[in-house]
């Protein structure tokens, strides 16, 4: 058994952070309804290339799980549907601008009108509340104005995004965390919750240490490339042929690893014999390691450093990442049999409970292959009131399948 197997998700998302969050609900065993436009379906459909017999590879990576339901929100019928499958549902889940959900009929008000427990999680850029409610969020805008940019990059260099959509997968991982307390309330009070997620907020939280550095000190932190602001060496250096990181996170580490490379001398060097001190003159000590280590290969690091206890890791690209035996031992690559793209290949779940571990029933669903199968399950729908809704083109069925 999953850890949310009766739980039933309306998920109304599109894009990036909405479809991620209610997939990490999917894996987990929740009956996850993806709600998308006749035809077209979700805009991730055409993100691409690559594309794999036609199907995006980046809406398959983030839509397993999910049945999908072809509805038009813009169609009466349509807009009835997602109400009756609301009244049926355990969590909505959406990401419109504040205000069109609630001018659908599909507002949280609305539908906990008709079903009191209702979990209805929003997420947006700037939230519902505050003077940028009305403003619409992307993931690369996010990352410029929650101060990410100005912290990523070479510290001569411009402000940079993160290499992964940072913002649009925080809010999903904070939206499912969210809908996940707002059920546990709900055991305990029978009571149904709104959850407000704004990717701003989102971002502004991650950034922890930084964030302190100013509010309680006054200190504005700027981007300095690798290297950490509070900790060295804690970086990334160039051997003779990549790259390696080194994280020397306390002085019993910085004291063994002056002894595992031959200069013992190092460790009680005032300028480096502590943190503090090692931080104040990281020029100097950045200089000297660099040195050393293009001298060897990172292979070569790995085995000194390694077997010593020494943390440090070699820099992969994405390719060398998800063929790592560990990953696969650790059931992180998953196969999925796809109607169109056939065998393929998803990253799957980190979290694991060890009772309850996450399954990979469904793959990527094409647009409205659920359609009949939801309506007439959840719905009590007949085959005649379904072709009356696909005749008035209210929903669409996948007519190959």
């Amino acid at each position: 058994m999953t850890a949310l197997n009766d739980v039933r998700v309306l998920d109304l998302t599109r894009i990036l952070a909405g479809p991620y969050c209610t997939q990490i609900l999917a894996d987990h065993g929740a009956d996850v309804w993806k709600l998308e436009r006749p035809g077209k379906g979700d805009d991730t459909r055409a993100f691409g290339p690559p594309f794999v017999n036609g199907e995006s590879t980046y809406f398959m990576s983030i839509n397993r799980g999910k049945r999908s339901v072809a509805v038009d929100l813009k169609h009466p019928k349509g807009r009835a549907v997602a109400r009756e499958l609301a009244a049926k549902a355990d969590v909505v889940v959406e990401n419109f601008r504040p205000g069109t959900a609630a001018k659908l009929g599909l507002g949280a008000e609305e539908l906990r009108a008709s079903n009191p427990r209702l979990i209805y999680c929003s997420m947006s850029g700037f939230g519902h509340t505050g003077p940028w409610r009305d403003r619409p969020g992307y993931d690369l805008a996010i990352q410029g104005m929650s101060g990410l940019q100005s912290l990523t990059g070479a510290a001569d260099g411009p402000p940079t995004k993160a290499g992964i959509s940072m913002a649009d997968l925080a809010t999903g991982l904070y939206a499912a965390q969210g809908i996940l307390m707002a059920l546990y309330r709900r055991e305990k009070t029978g009571q149904g919750d709104t959850v407000d997620i704004g990717m701003l907020d989102v971002m502004t939280s991650l950034l922890t240490y930084h964030a302190t550095s100013f509010l309680a000190a006054g200190t504005v932190p700027f981007r300095k490339g690798n290297r950490h602001p509070s900790i060295v060496p804690y970086e990334t250096f160039a051997t003779t042929d990549g790259y390696m990181n080194l994280a020397v996170g306390n002085d019993r580490i910085w004291r063994l690893f002056c002894t595992t490379v031959d200069h013992p001398e190092w460790a009680d060097d005032a300028r480096f014999a502590t943190n503090p001190d090692r931080v104040r003159n990281h020029g100097e000590l950045f200089a000297l390691l660099s040195e050393l280590i293009a001298g060897r290969s990172t292979d070569d690091w790995m085995d000194l450093l390694r077997d010593a206890g020494v943390p440090c890791g070699p820099i992969y690209n994405v390719d060398e990442t998800l063929e790592l035996d560990h990953l696969h031992a650790r059931e992180m690559i998953v196969p999925l049999s796809h109607p169109v793209a056939g065998d393929v290949r998803v990253v799957g779940s980190p979290t694991r409970l060890t009772d309850a571990p996450p399954k990979y029933e469904l793959p990527p669903p094409l647009v409205g292959e659920h359609t009949e199968a939801v309506l007439g399950e959840v719905l009590g729908y007949s085959n005649e009131q379904i072709q009356a809704l696909v005749a008035a083109e209210a929903v669409a069925v996948r007519a190959d399948m």
